[in-house]
């Protein structure tokens, strides 16, 4: 960045988090650029950006201050460092899930590399280029994900996508061209995806069983599917992870019925009490599909998803990316094979899991003093908690209740296959703030005595 942007960000910053109040003086241009041993034209362009902005006043012949009022949220080309809100559509609290604070990407860094993809990309990069997508982007990926995830990826047998949803679109197309008959899909999971795409495909459905260990081998076993989607690192929703035993046993089973496990790699960067639990594909590279993208880490309006798929499918899976829409949009993936290589995903990723763990702390802690007796599971990693609920409370009607108090939250039952089991609540946190997420577990609360009656 720019020796003048990084001095605007920092005073910009300060302003918005109440460290420079209004009306405070700014140090005179010479003194502020001697202190940071840089020219005198670097400040002045600095102070005048900001000017223009509305952060800051210039008077001619007195010294520089801080603006008695401040310019819209999205003045400048910095990002806004508000607090999450917790209003959403008409709720005064939304416990959504599957969503990731966008107000904390790290649009200076994703900048930087926009710009050396421009200054340096050669030419017929941008012409058009194989189902794949650019090698450059195979390569650093497969550094990442074999030295982070634990995978056994190489460059060839990457294509990229446009997200989980065109990735698992991608595959089911292609299983099908090879004669799938039947998929299995995890119960509960999510029903948005693969569960919609494989039966409008023509593919039976089956739905295997969760426990607290994620999905159990045995029903799988039982199941004369042709694949499984799994999201065995931290099982949506429920938040379990698939053991090494049962992970060794569902590549048994591939293996000897020919299968492929689809292996969706669901919020597993942000695990909170140890390392992030390795991926399955490295067990078995010719039977493990690799499913990653940037939407929980960075953003969901980038697009951006990866597949690493097992050496006899990539031509098909690559012809499918051709058909469907004739690749990725190239800037876009070079800029994050940039922003991979020079170390930023790591770094983004470091200074956001601290940030997501106050919020699930946040949220343990309120269930703790408000509702003691729901049983939260899968707390350990992602951007959600599940709690299940007591017997004597019927999760539709939580849920309703809890709407008429303002609270938006999501019950696990639309998300079961065969509809049994207990119920229980989806507790998406990722967007708002402690005192927000305080503020909703208190309404919940109220919402679950009138369920319970005097």
């Amino acid at each position: 960045m720019p020796l003048h942007r990084q001095i605007e960000t920092s005073i910009r910053a300060g302003i918005r988090a109440g460290l420079l109040r209004a009306g405070a003086s700014l140090p005179p241009t010479r003194t502020l650029a001697t202190g940071l041993g840089v020219s005198r034209g670097v400040v002045v362009e600095a102070y005048q950006q900001l000017v223009a902005e509305g952060y800051l006043v210039s008077r001619s012949g007195g010294y520089t201050q801080v603006a008695a009022s401040m310019p819209p949220a999205d003045a400048g080309s910095a990002a806004s460092t508000a607090q999450p809100t917790a209003r959403s559509a008409g709720f005064t609290v939304d416990f959504g899930y599957g969503r990731t604070d966008v107000s904390q990407f790290p649009r200076a860094a994703w900048l930087r590399s926009v710009r050396t993809v421009l200054t340096t990309t050669p030419n017929d990069r941008f012409a058009y280029l194989d189902g794949r997508g650019v090698p450059e982007l195979h390569e650093t990926l497969c550094d990442y994900l074999n030295r982070v995830r634990g995978t056994s990826a190489l460059p060839g047998n990457v294509v990229i996508c446009n997200g989980y949803g065109q990735g698992i679109s991608l595959l089911i197309q292609v299983l099908v061209q090879h004669g799938a008959r039947r998929i299995a899909l995890e119960d509960p999971s999510s029903n948005d995806d693969a569960r919609v795409l494989a039966g409008a495909a023509g593919l039976d459905v089956v739905g295997i069983p969760v426990g607290p260990d994620g999905v159990q081998v045995d029903a799988l076993q039982r199941a004369d599917a042709d694949a499984v989607v799994l999201t065995p690192s931290h099982q949506w929703p429920t938040g379990g992870v698939l053991s090494a035993a049962a992970r060794v046993e569902v590549i048994r089973w591939a293996k000897r019925r020919g299968a492929i496990v689809i292996e969706d790699d669901y919020d597993a960067e942000y695990r909170y009490d140890r390392s992030p639990v390795g991926a399955m594909q490295g067990l078995a590279p010719d039977r493990v599909v690799y499913c990653g993208t940037a939407s929980k880490t960075l953003a969901p309006g980038l697009r951006l998803g990866w597949l690493v798929v097992p050496p006899h499918l990539v031509a098909d899976v690559a012809a499918a990316k051709v058909l469907a829409d004739r690749g990725s949009p190239v800037i876009d993936q070079l800029t994050f094979a940039d922003f991979l290589a020079r170390g930023e995903f790591d770094r983004h990723l470091r200074r956001m899991r601290p940030l997501y763990r106050r919020r699930r702390d946040a949220l343990l802690g309120a269930l703790r003093t408000h509702l003691p007796d729901l049983e939260p599971a899968g707390i350990a990693a992602g951007q959600h908690v599940v709690a299940w609920l007591p017997p004597d409370l019927d999760e539709a009607a939580v849920v309703t209740a809890a709407a008429r108090h303002g609270l938006a939250i999501h019950g696990v039952g639309p998300y079961r296959i065969a509809d049994t089991g207990p119920g229980g609540l989806i507790f998406g946190y990722a967007t708002l703030g402690e005192a927000a997420i305080a503020e909703g577990v208190a309404l919940l609360a109220r919402a679950i005595r009138d369920v319970r009656g005097p």
